[in-house]
């Protein structure tokens, strides 16, 4: 049960991503859209690898937060690019909203990918340390 639980979370992460992917390729791209599907996926693959080491995270969207739970299973955390991670976490609720127009450029979405991409070989390799089976579309 926990493992199906787990796969669904990399499931919709992978959703957000290859959203994330396929608004890259647009001319004039929203790259504030994007990076809130770069933002969800990051959170997601470390949702998956906390469900599967048994860690409940409350409702957040902080990747600061949910990083820190993903370091005190597993110190090999530490490794990933903090202030990237920590750049995405803006784009979890406050750019939706009108208040808060920011306009990414391009390189700057693209960075962003970068990242979430990295988070996501990064946690799937550990997901697969602890055996689980899972073969990724991206």
């Amino acid at each position: 049960m926990k493992e199906e639980i787990v796969l669904r979370w990399l499931k919709k992460a992978e959703h957000d991503l290859k959203t994330a992917k396929y608004l890259l390729t647009l001319d004039d791209a929203p790259t504030d859209v994007f990076a809130f599907h770069g933002q969800q996926a990051v959170e997601k693959y470390f949702k998956a690898y906390l469900t599967l080491v048994d860690v409940r995270v409350k409702k957040t969207h902080d990747l600061e937060t949910i990083l820190a739970r993903c370091i005190e299973k597993d110190r090999q955390f530490e490794r990933l690019d903090k202030d990237g991670i920590s750049k995405l976490t803006f784009y979890a609720v406050e750019i939706r909203y009108p208040e808060e127009c920011i306009e990414l450029s391009i390189d700057e979405a693209r960075e962003l990918y970068e990242t979430a991409k990295e988070v996501k070989e990064f946690v799937v390799e550990r997901l697969r340390g602890k055996g689980l089976r899972w073969q990724n579309d991206l």
